[in-house]
């Protein structure tokens, strides 16, 4: 065995094992580590900005369990939080007093919702939110963007058609062309798409659902006027815009994406960090469309752990803790401060990087050219990627697995493990030249 196979045996053992007994040895995709080629690594536990794998390896982790962990792993006052909650009842399936306080923690702080639902998942509150604007504007289609992911529900798990206004074809397996049909898949980014798919569409459309910042095809923002068009549109034929803020939400500013850059959306879906690390979600949006929902209205759902008083207090925690002062300035400096870093260490060895960056989120991409939709993403040098990745992980730096997802900073990050990060990329971009 090698030095490298016996750093990770125990994980090794631990994915055949998983293996038997789940499919792909995993709970989600991503997890299996298909998108660099090796195999995953278990993780045992962690603390701060650390993970620690059951080989007993630690690492900087920029995953973050996908964005909620914007505190960094294990916060005291939110274990406490748990704690507490716990010693009272896991789960009652009946209204508690938490869940009203953490919805006016919400309201308060996004200026466009007035009433917010909760729910266990950022997909459950996609589901919700698409219900809600077919059954507000009785319409049927839906607008999205390619590469932005929505949760793995039907009507969004599909890919584009070949024109720049095409009805969309089913991405997975299990999608009925019907339903596949009853979703437009539009570049990102592209305004003088969005606008021939109102003229084309817009007596069906519904609704266009867009991340504000994409971040599930790496780190891509919205470029100038892009949101405002969308808005407009939406405005003008009656169609509502839908942000899901599932990752943005709470992570680029109290208020989010829309906060950041002043847009007010109809419906807001909100999740990962409004959990504190526990499975919760939200939609959220005008009183007049969420009073649709039952049992004010006629659009149906239902949840037995939606608003689990586990969750909900390490919400409230979490929130809380992000209210103190300075909170996302201090994300802000790390952030730059790390992205300052990778660039300069791309250019001394060399290598085209392009990195895009808002907040505490960001992606490298190993290109010369600006990445601004999909398409571009996928032109990136995937190959590259991948042993960077590698190089990565074996010098203690866990990044996500996948050329397609994002960096995630954390108030855990010290200034120390951001020096340590930039030395570590150094050498892994000398691997990869």
């Amino acid at each position: 065995m090698t030095d490298k196979n016996a750093r990770y045996a125990k994980s090794a053992e631990a994915f055949e094992q998983a293996r038997k007994c789940l499919p792909g040895g995993v709970d989600s995709p991503v997890r299996a580590f298909g998108g660099v080629d090796i195999d995953p690594i278990f993780i045992d536990s962690a603390k701060g900005a650390k993970i620690y794998d059951i080989d007993g390896n630690e690492y900087i982790d920029y995953v973050g369990s996908w964005g909620p962990m914007i505190l960094g792993h294990t916060p005291t006052p939110v274990l406490q939080a748990i704690h507490a909650a716990a010693e009272k009842g896991t789960s009652f399936g009946a209204p508690t007093l938490a869940e009203t306080k953490l919805a006016e923690k919400v309201i308060a702080a996004y200026n466009s919702i007035e009433l917010v639902r909760f729910v266990s998942s950022g997909t459950e509150a996609v589901m919700t939110a698409i219900r809600l604007a077919r059954g507000f504007t009785k319409k049927d289609l839906i607008i999205k963007m390619q590469g932005c992911y929505h949760g793995h529900s039907d009507s969004l798990l599909v890919a584009a058609g070949s024109g720049l206004a095409e009805t969309a074809i089913a991405s997975s397996a299990g999608v009925p062309e019907k339903i596949a049909n009853l979703t437009v898949v539009l570049p990102y980014n592209d305004i003088e798409a969005l606008e021939a798919a109102f003229e084309k569409y817009n007596p069906r459309i519904a609704a266009v659902i867009i991340e504000p910042v994409a971040a599930n095809m790496g780190v891509v923002p919205p470029v100038d006027g892009y949101l405002r068009t969308i808005r407009g549109l939406c405005t003008k034929t009656g169609a509502l815009m839908i942000c899901d803020e599932v990752i943005t939400g709470f992570r680029l500013a109290p208020g989010g994406a829309q906060q950041l850059y002043a847009i007010a959306a109809d419906i807001t879906c909100l999740g990962k960090i409004i959990g504190g690390g526990l499975p919760a979600a939200a939609v959220g949006g005008r009183a007049d469309i969420m009073k649709l929902l039952a049992p004010l209205g006629p659009v149906y759902q239902a949840g037995t752990l939606s608003g689990n008083p586990i969750a909900t207090a390490a919400a409230i925690a979490t929130l809380d803790m992000l209210a103190e002062a300075g909170c996302y300035q201090k994300l802000e400096a790390s952030s730059a401060k790390l992205e300052a870093g990778l660039a300069a260490a791309a250019r001394k060895a060399g290598l085209p990087l392009t990195i895009n960056r808002v907040g505490s989120i960001m992606s490298c991409f190993f290109t010369d050219k600006p990445v601004r939709n999909f398409a571009d993403v996928k032109a990136t040098d995937i190959a590259a990627f991948k042993k960077y990745f590698t190089a990565m992980l074996e010098q203690g730096i866990y990044l996500a697995p996948s050329a397609y997802e994002a960096m995630f900073l954390s108030l855990a990050h010290t200034p120390q493990d951001i020096e340590k990060t930039i030395e570590a990329a150094e050498k892994a971009f000398a691997v990869i030249k």
